[in-house]
């Protein structure tokens, strides 16, 4: 019997040409948090992510997008201001399939040592899911006890890690 090869996951910079399936994997991603926050999909039938196309307009922004084998199975999208030198994480999405197994955090730790420097990585506190794999990714991959600090903004509480990416991280 022949032994099937393990499929092949990959972070790739994301082109103008990916944004349509960026698109239509924000609409997953943004359904998923209807289950924590009060979020409708416009007349349409679509929920609205109009900060897209700004990821390849705009200087410090990053788009990635996350294949297994040539099939998209997530996306991550990162920014970093002008007047900050943060990296911030502002949205990661992997495909409930393929949660579980490592990809997620895989895909982290390549991200953060794709773009080195200073990172916040914010998690709504109601999202204990979000809360515990992204206290298990950053405690990996520094070696050191992921601990966030607590803050709220616009009456949304949120747990906020930061942390350092060094090159040879």
């Amino acid at each position: 019997m022949t032994q099937q090869p393990l499929p092949q996951l990959r972070l790739i910079p994301a082109t103008p040409e990916h944004e349509a399936v960026l698109d239509n994997l924000l609409q997953l991603y943004i359904y998923d948090f209807t289950d924590l926050l009060d979020l409708d999909p416009g007349a349409d039938g679509r929920f609205s992510y109009p900060q897209l196309s700004l990821y390849w307009i705009e200087p410090g922004r990053y788009p990635f997008l996350v294949l297994l084998d040539e099939t998209p199975a997530g996306f991550v999208l990162v920014k970093t201001g002008s007047d900050w030198d943060v990296h911030d994480m502002a949205e990661f999405f992997i495909l409930r399939r393929y949660r579980r197994h490592g990809m997620g955090t895989r895909i982290a730790h390549e991200v953060w040592r794709c773009l080195p420097g200073r990172w916040e990585v914010r998690v709504m506190e109601v999202n204990k899911a979000a809360l515990h794999f992204w206290q298990y990714a950053v405690s990996s991959f520094t070696g050191l006890p992921a601990v966030p600090i607590r803050m709220e903004q616009d009456g949304v509480a949120w747990q906020v890690f930061s942390f350092e990416s060094g090159n040879g991280t």
